[in-house]
């Protein structure tokens, strides 16, 4: 499975190196096909963090 990670800090896109987009990707990946309710056969996951 081939893994893209955006990150983006304040509408300010931050690169990252294919190892991180990998480790970040596949963290994510691993936790929400956990999730009730999400398919099988998605094409994308979008993850917003707030900090109040």
């Amino acid at each position: 499975m081939e893994i893209e990670v955006k990150i983006t800090v304040d509408k300010e896109q931050i690169r990252a190196k294919e190892f991180v987009q990998n480790v970040i990707g596949k963290a994510m990946v691993g936790a929400v096909s956990t999730l009730k309710g999400v398919k099988e056969d998605w094409t994308e996951i979008e993850l917003k963090v707030k900090r109040k």
